[in-house]
């Protein structure tokens, strides 16, 4: 089986319709498929459930080697623009002011998750295990209309799973077999999510032959991963630069 694509519009051929979920991994501008996230928005397949940890941000981010600040359109914010996410389930919209703003019109359903329990129903998910109890939520509103339980005397609450018919994640390495590797905070949601999909399609920096990988230092098996492109030309962005005052 040959899990190589050529380019991100091929590795998506077939599986992109209306209405349908996605989890996308990254954590603030850390580890985004962008350059599946783009093809998905060029496809123009609309009122899509997005799973993520954030939706991209408003702010203005800088390059590494940029001199002053850019304005940053990658990842799910490009979606957001265009309109094509009708539900985002979510842990954090920070300084994502469209996001904000698409949710408080009614533009845009928007299920806010705390971020460990998003971590865990995606883990959930993709372990075969339907539904977890949890102390967190308890007593706020996020435990509105779900079940609730006691265990040694202290309530619970039940989170479901969730599992989405695409997962695109992107890793610092990949082989031909799919199996991947991720590189520090990459190493976020995308392992998770990539269990969790119907089909999962990866983009790496790095492309290299089966077995280019030391079995130690993969993170994500391939048998989990049906589609892969190798991604180039990746802006490195820093989402909050924060320096001390030269002296």
């Amino acid at each position: 089986m040959n899990k190589v694509y050529a380019d991100a519009v091929a590795a998506l051929e077939g599986l992109l319709f209306d209405g349908m979920t996605i989890m996308a991994g990254g954590f603030g501008q850390c580890g985004i498929p962008e350059i599946l996230t783009g093809a998905i928005k060029d496809s123009g397949v609309r009122d899509l459930t997005v799973i993520s940890n954030n939706c991209g941000s408003d702010g203005s981010m800088l390059k590494l080697d940029a001199a002053g600040p850019i304005r940053s359109g990658l990842g799910l914010r490009r979606l957001l623009e265009t309109r094509q996410i009708k539900k985002m389930i979510c842990s954090f919209a920070g300084d994502n002011k469209e996001l904000q703003r698409q949710s408080l019109s009614g533009d845009l359903e928007l299920e806010f998750v705390p971020q460990g329990t998003l971590a865990e129903r995606i883990r959930c998910g993709g372990a075969g295990i339907p539904a977890f109890f949890t102390k967190t939520g308890v007593g706020t509103l996020i435990a509105e209309g779900k079940e609730t339980r006691e265990f040694d005397g202290e309530t619970y609450l039940m989170e479901r799973a969730l599992r989405a018919d695409l997962a695109i994640v992107k890793a610092w390495t990949g082989d031909t077999e799919g199996n991947l590797a991720f590189r520090k905070t990459t190493r976020n949601f995308n392992p998770i999510m990539a269990t969790a999909g119907k089909v999962t399609v990866a983009e790496v920096e790095t492309l290299v032959a089966a077995g280019g990988i030391d079995p130690d230092h993969v993170h994500t098996p391939g048998i989990y991963v049906q589609r892969i492109i190798q991604g180039g030309g990746y802006d490195k962005i820093i989402e909050q630069r924060t320096v001390r005052a030269r002296s």
